[in-house]
């Protein structure tokens, strides 16, 4: 068995209570399979956080991927002679 890591335990004091509104045919049957509603939501949100730094991280990048594209279009791939099929 592992012993939590600090940082487990500094997460798991660090939570904070909150209201979620639900519709209630999704609640009603959440409930009658036995979901935890806390990890569910958990997941949920940090699958949205997780995308929402995704997208972020791209659309601020965007003009630098493009730079880079536009160099390898007109000049090649770098050390391509290098490169075995």
């Amino acid at each position: 068995m592992s012993m939590p890591q600090p940082s487990d335990r500094t997460v798991a004091s660090s939570r904070r209570a909150t209201n979620v509104t639900l519709p209630a045919a999704l609640l009603q049957d959440a409930r009658s399979l036995g979901i935890n509603l806390s990890q569910a939501c958990e997941q949920g949100v940090a699958t949205a956080v997780a995308a929402a730094r995704r997208q972020r991280w791209l659309d601020e990048n965007r003009a630098a991927f493009q730079a880079w594209n536009e160099h390898v279009e007109s000049h090649g791939l770098p050390l391509a002679a290098y490169r075995q099929f």
